[in-house]
């Protein structure tokens, strides 16, 4: 037997026989530090689940990281945004580690893939090296923790995925050690009505209940009175006991009369479904108040796999003259855990406050295709863009269209077409659409230039406008100044920012050869290493060359003495 072909073999024994089989033992910890999470798997995230754990790095960068188990490492790649710099390393028992974020990586893999970014003239890159090229043994260097791409802070995103299916599963079912004896918290509890003819405390619309502490550490939520076809949701968080963060539920119960009507946990998931999340939340509260309340049934286009139990898609239906005790429970992967209990009692009452009517001249059909014109420009939907049908709040006009709000999530990308024959072809070269935030300042929305016509596909709903940008980036020097002595710097770094629409390309040459400059954009800086390449003259001519999204382009030349 080969080495591949243990590798799947063995991968396919864990993945047939269930969770009792992960390997508790196999793999070390990926620092040497004690493991603090700022974010667990499955947390909630934008548009989708957390696929590891964020491991704090005592606020700072460049702490060693270290390979869990013998492996091979199968995939490098460099990027602005996501990960920023992340290593995938395969391991003999059918699991696939990943650790991003990273500042830089050990040395012979740092000069594996400078060469290839050398080769490319790219800082971003990504490679998959042969199985076996690039080897590493359990406990070995194999980067330094850092803070690239679309991290807010230094930590270390870890995983652990399936080889085969590449599914992530929870780093912690692996023995990782974290310090948890803080049970999750409840923050807020809402009842929906789930149909027509629902009321709840009086309301066609979701209410929010009102708990307190019993004696016995669990909550009781006010008496509720209801009848029809209702469902639950909470907001509420973890946290372990060394950290504040605000870190995801892991397990998730309800009960109605002891019986289980909804059960998930985050064990694992796919990739394929994450987007799915929006279908987990209630995503027009979300877009109101960047709140994410968790949905404990199941609604129109809800296909996540995590759910273990679904009594009737967790939907309750109250029947009249019957009493319920609903209990909720949240529990994190240690098991502490938190329950309150909501007494609801059937009984019908008169409506004081019927459902909002959210009807408008247009109406999606999730399941077709919708095009409508808007003037200035038109919007195509294609089929099951959006999970559910209803009404949408279209806008026209002569340079800027409202596209609903962004309250209703769409799960694929739409288009949106503006015509721009009234603009000479001179103008049309600086404009590019935009998406207004709540400022109304404009974002660059990526866009297509095609004759008369500029396209952009998005999945963000909202207001779109045609807008101008006529200033090229700014490019200056950050820790050196024209014709300076720089024999003992390591590094040198330069500034670059753009005001509207946004840096686009790059490119570096020092003495007319091409160099590689890493980009931060969080720090808007560009950054040379002076170890990258043997300088043969004493003084050094640096030409930078930055570019935004509509063409305006700004050249720096400076230069500096070194030997």
């Amino acid at each position: 037997m080969n080495k591949i072909t243990l590798v799947i073999f063995l991968a396919f024994s864990f993945v047939m026989n269930g969770q009792e089989n992960y390997p508790i033992d196999a793999f070390r910890p990926p620092l040497d530090i004690p493991i603090i999470l700022a974010g667990t798997f499955g947390e909630l995230r934008s548009n989708h689940f957390h696929s590891g754990i964020d491991i704090k790095t005592q606020q700072r960068e460049g702490l060693p990281v270290y390979g869990i188990g013998d492996g091979t490492v199968t995939r490098i790649k460099v990027s602005l945004w996501g990960y920023g710099k992340v290593l995938y390393v395969a391991h003999p028992n059918g699991y696939t580690s990943v650790y991003g974020h990273l500042q830089k990586f050990s040395p012979d893999i740092e000069k594996y893939i400078k060469k290839i970014q050398y080769e490319k003239k790219s800082y971003e890159v990504e490679v998959f090296p042969d199985y076996g090229e690039l080897k590493i043994k359990k406990g070995e260097l194999i980067a330094y923790s850092g803070n690239t791409g679309g991290s807010s802070g230094p930590h270390l995103h870890f995983e652990i995925r399936s080889s085969i299916s590449e599914k992530p599963t929870n780093p912690l079912l692996y023995g990782i050690d974290v310090a948890d004896a803080t049970n999750p918290i409840l923050e807020k509890l809402f009842i929906y009505p789930l149909s027509s003819t629902t009321q709840v405390n009086g309301s066609q619309e979701k209410i929010e209940i009102n708990f307190s502490k019993q004696s016995d550490g669990t909550y009781l939520g006010d008496k509720i009175s209801a009848l029809g076809k209702i469902g639950l949701g909470f907001i509420g968080f973890d946290r372990q006991d060394l950290a504040a963060n605000r870190n995801g539920i892991y397990a998730v119960e309800l009960k109605v009369n002891g019986k289980t009507y909804t059960s998930y946990d985050f064990e694992k998931f796919s990739f394929g479904e994450t987007r799915y999340i929006n279908t987990l939340i209630d995503y027009d509260y979300y877009g109101k108040y960047r709140q994410r309340i968790q949905k404990c049934f199941k609604t129109l286009g809800n296909y996540l796999s995590i759910y273990d139990k679904l009594e009737n898609n967790g939907h309750i239906n109250i029947k009249e003259g019957l009493s319920y005790n609903v209990n909720l429970i949240l529990k994190d992967f240690a098991g502490n855990k938190v329950e309150v209990t909501i007494p609801i009692e059937g009984k019908k009452e008169t409506v004081k406050l019927p459902k909002k009517s959210d009807k408008t001249e247009n109406y999606v059909i999730a399941k077709k295709p919708n095009n409508y014109d808007l003037n200035v420009a038109k919007v195509y939907f294609p089929e099951n863009t959006f999970y559910e049908d209803f009404y949408i709040d279209l806008k026209k006009g002569n340079d800027t269209v409202r596209i609903h709000r962004n309250t209703v999530p769409a799960h694929r990308n739409f288009t949106i077409t503006f015509d721009v024959s009234k603009y000479p072809k001179a103008a049309q070269k600086q404009l590019f659409i935009a998406r207004l935030n709540k400022n109304l300042e404009a974002n660059y929305a990526t866009t297509y230039k095609r004759g008369n016509t500029f396209t952009t596909r998005t999945r963000n709903l909202g207001t779109y406008t045609l807008a101008k940008d006529t200033i090229a980036p700014i490019i200056r020097t950050k820790n050196f100044k024209e014709k300076q002595w720089l024999n003992n710097y390591k590094y040198l770094s330069v500034y670059i920012a753009d005001d509207l629409s946004g840096i686009d390309t790059y490119s570096a040459k020092l003495n007319g050869e091409w160099i590689l400059m890493e980009y931060e954009p969080k720090r808007q800086t560009l950054t040379y290493n002076f170890d990258d390449r043997i300088l043969d003259k004493k003084q050094c001519t640096l030409e930078v060359t930055v570019i935004d999204n509509v063409g305006n382009k700004n050249v720096l030349t400076t230069s500096f003495y070194r030997k």
